[in-house]
């Protein structure tokens, strides 16, 4: 399975032979599992006050009065403590000791990770999530690429490989949030665009970062939930020639 190498201009600058793993299965499964595990990670643990619900001055009122038998709150008649009475404490509150890392086994994760790059050399896949992009994928660049500073400079060389059709599709997606999240330091959402996946960070990650929806990481730190974000495989990837070549023998 070969591919072709874009420079900076759009243009054709050698066609190179994939790593084996852009042979993989699809097992969008296997994809799901492993992304939502690394979700889980970061949940962080909640839960109620050991004394909620029955931090009362209470007292039982015994027969002869026509009520229930239930501790009831001093100087007035609400019942309190018991979780069968309205206004008693939760039966069965969240406790912070609740464990909430999901595991995954190695093969799996690898495997999800395999199949999760595969995907984004598939056309069918990438335009299934909406992705705007013209020619061929994967997309390759030079390594020059990764020396690139500037975030009009990163604009010039996605409108020359066709792909920055899909950030300006981002752009128009950014919304107000549904919820009580605006008022938590998440008052926008937006939908994800392109993922640049680099083999040395020489300025180029600063410059994509300001792109709406758009990514940059370092071979070795890719996972699966940046290249299926919402667990669905299928992004569309940058890739620099040298990110391609780490790749060979990875994941074996």
């Amino acid at each position: 399975m070969r591919a072709k190498v874009l420079n900076l201009n759009g243009e054709i600058f050698e066609e190179i032979e994939l790593p084996e793993l852009f042979k993989e299965e699809f097992r969008p499964d296997i994809i799901k599992r492993a992304v939502l595990a690394i979700q889980s990670h970061k949940r962080q643990p909640y839960g109620t006050s050991p004394l909620a619900g029955i931090d009362y001055a209470w007292e039982n009122w015994g027969p002869g009065y026509g009520y229930a038998r239930v501790p009831r709150i001093k100087h007035g008649s609400r019942a309190v403590v018991v979780p069968q009475a309205v206004g008693g404490r939760r039966a069965h509150p969240p406790k912070v000791e609740r464990k909430w890392k999901e595991k995954i086994n190695k093969k799996e994760r690898k495997k999800a990770l395999r199949s999760a790059i595969a995907a984004t050399a598939n056309p069918e896949i990438v335009r299934a999530r909406n992705h705007l992009f013209e020619g061929d994928l994967p997309k390759i660049v030079v390594d020059e690429f990764e020396s690139l500073k500037r975030t009009k400079d990163v604009i010039e060389v996605f409108k020359a490989i066709g792909v920055y059709a899909d950030v300006e599709r981002a752009k128009e997606t950014k919304r107000f949030r549904a919820g009580k999240g605006k008022m938590r330091g998440r008052r926008y959402v937006m939908k994800k665009s392109v993922l640049v996946v680099v083999s040395n960070d020489n300025g180029i990650l600063k410059a994509v970062r300001n792109l709406p929806g758009v990514d940059g990481v370092i071979v070795k730190d890719l996972n699966v939930e940046l290249l299926a974000p919402g667990c669905i495989a299928g992004r569309l990837t940058v890739w620099t020639k040298s990110a391609i070549d780490y790749l060979r023998g990875w994941l074996c």
